[in-house]
Protein backbone atom coordinates (compact mmCIF):
# COMPACT_ATOMS: atom_id res chain seq x y z
CA UNK A 1 0.00 0.00 0.00
CA UNK A 2 1.59 3.39 -1.08
CA UNK A 3 0.42 6.91 0.77
CA UNK A 4 0.94 10.20 -0.30
CA UNK A 5 0.36 13.04 2.32
CA UNK A 6 0.45 16.79 1.63
CA UNK A 7 1.20 19.37 4.15
CA UNK A 8 2.35 22.78 4.13
CA UNK A 9 -1.42 24.46 3.16
CA UNK A 10 -2.99 27.55 4.67
CA UNK A 11 -3.69 31.33 4.57
CA UNK A 12 -2.14 33.89 3.13
CA UNK A 13 -2.12 37.57 2.30
CA UNK A 14 -1.30 38.20 -1.36
CA UNK A 15 2.49 38.56 -2.30
CA UNK A 16 3.22 35.67 0.25
CA UNK A 17 4.54 32.51 0.38
CA UNK A 18 4.22 29.04 1.39
CA UNK A 19 6.14 25.74 0.80
CA UNK A 20 3.95 22.63 0.30
CA UNK A 21 5.21 19.28 0.95
CA UNK A 22 4.39 15.51 -0.02
CA UNK A 23 5.94 12.71 1.36
CA UNK A 24 5.46 8.72 0.10
CA UNK A 25 5.26 6.29 2.31
CA UNK A 26 4.62 2.40 2.07
CA UNK A 27 6.02 -0.34 -0.75
CA UNK A 28 8.03 2.04 -2.64
CA UNK A 29 9.99 0.35 -5.29
CA UNK A 30 10.38 3.30 -7.96
CA UNK A 31 9.09 6.97 -7.99
CA UNK A 32 8.44 7.96 -11.60
CA UNK A 33 7.11 11.29 -12.31
CA UNK A 34 5.42 13.49 -9.35
CA UNK A 35 3.56 16.41 -9.83
CA UNK A 36 0.64 19.08 -8.35
CA UNK A 37 -2.48 19.61 -8.92
CA UNK A 38 -4.66 22.26 -7.99
CA UNK A 39 -8.26 22.51 -8.31
CA UNK A 40 -9.98 25.83 -7.05
CA UNK A 41 -13.87 26.19 -6.43
CA UNK A 42 -16.28 25.71 -9.21
CA UNK A 43 -13.03 24.39 -11.86
CA UNK A 44 -11.16 21.74 -13.36
CA UNK A 45 -8.68 20.46 -11.40
CA UNK A 46 -4.93 21.58 -13.39
CA UNK A 47 -1.55 20.89 -13.40
CA UNK A 48 0.23 23.31 -11.76
CA UNK A 49 4.10 21.39 -12.12
CA UNK A 50 5.49 18.41 -12.92
CA UNK A 51 8.93 17.13 -12.18
CA UNK A 52 10.15 13.57 -13.97
CA UNK A 53 12.59 11.15 -12.13
CA UNK A 54 15.59 12.85 -13.49
CA UNK A 55 14.30 16.10 -11.90
CA UNK A 56 13.38 17.89 -15.41
CA UNK A 57 10.55 19.91 -14.40
CA UNK A 58 8.19 21.86 -16.59
CA UNK A 59 5.29 24.40 -15.19
CA UNK A 60 1.81 26.11 -16.10
CA UNK A 61 1.78 29.24 -18.05
CA UNK A 62 0.14 30.86 -14.84
CA UNK A 63 2.85 30.04 -12.05
CA UNK A 64 6.38 30.03 -14.03
CA UNK A 65 8.57 32.25 -12.27
CA UNK A 66 6.65 32.07 -8.78
CA UNK A 67 6.72 28.34 -8.07
CA UNK A 68 9.34 25.96 -7.43
CA UNK A 69 8.85 22.35 -8.09
CA UNK A 70 11.47 20.14 -6.59
CA UNK A 71 12.20 16.19 -5.43
CA UNK A 72 14.05 14.65 -2.31
CA UNK A 73 14.62 11.28 -3.29
CA UNK A 74 16.06 9.90 -0.62
CA UNK A 75 12.89 11.06 1.46
CA UNK A 76 10.36 9.57 -0.66
CA UNK A 77 9.36 13.39 -0.99
CA UNK A 78 7.90 16.67 -3.25
CA UNK A 79 8.06 19.86 -2.82
CA UNK A 80 6.38 23.30 -3.83
CA UNK A 81 7.85 26.41 -3.42
CA UNK A 82 4.99 28.90 -4.34
CA UNK A 83 6.37 32.67 -4.12
CA UNK A 84 4.21 36.19 -4.93
CA UNK A 85 1.20 34.28 -4.44
CA UNK A 86 -2.10 36.48 -5.75
CA UNK A 87 -6.02 35.15 -4.78
CA UNK A 88 -6.15 33.15 -7.77
CA UNK A 89 -3.68 30.99 -6.24
CA UNK A 90 -6.83 29.46 -3.96
CA UNK A 91 -7.14 26.01 -4.45
CA UNK A 92 -7.00 22.41 -2.74
CA UNK A 93 -3.45 21.53 -3.71
CA UNK A 94 -3.29 17.97 -4.91
CA UNK A 95 0.30 15.43 -5.05
CA UNK A 96 0.47 12.88 -7.69
CA UNK A 97 2.95 10.55 -7.98
CA UNK A 98 3.46 7.17 -10.68
CA UNK A 99 5.17 4.22 -8.21
CA UNK A 100 5.96 1.27 -9.60
CA UNK A 101 4.31 2.30 -12.80
CA UNK A 102 0.72 2.82 -11.37
CA UNK A 103 -0.69 6.15 -10.33
CA UNK A 104 -1.34 7.28 -6.55
CA UNK A 105 -2.75 11.06 -5.41
CA UNK A 106 -2.97 12.71 -2.41
CA UNK A 107 -5.96 13.85 0.10
CA UNK A 108 -4.82 17.17 -1.03
CA UNK A 109 -4.11 20.27 1.18
CA UNK A 110 -6.26 23.43 0.99
CA UNK A 111 -3.89 27.18 0.07
CA UNK A 112 -6.27 30.29 0.24
CA UNK A 113 -4.67 33.62 -0.63
CA UNK A 114 -6.80 36.93 0.48
CA UNK A 115 -6.02 40.11 -1.02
Amino acid sequence: QVQLVESGGGSVQAGGSLRLSCAASGRIVRINGMGWYRQAPGKQRELVAHISSDSSTNYADSVKGRFTISRDNAKNTMYLQMNSLNPEDTAVYYCAANIGWRDYWGQGTEVTVSS
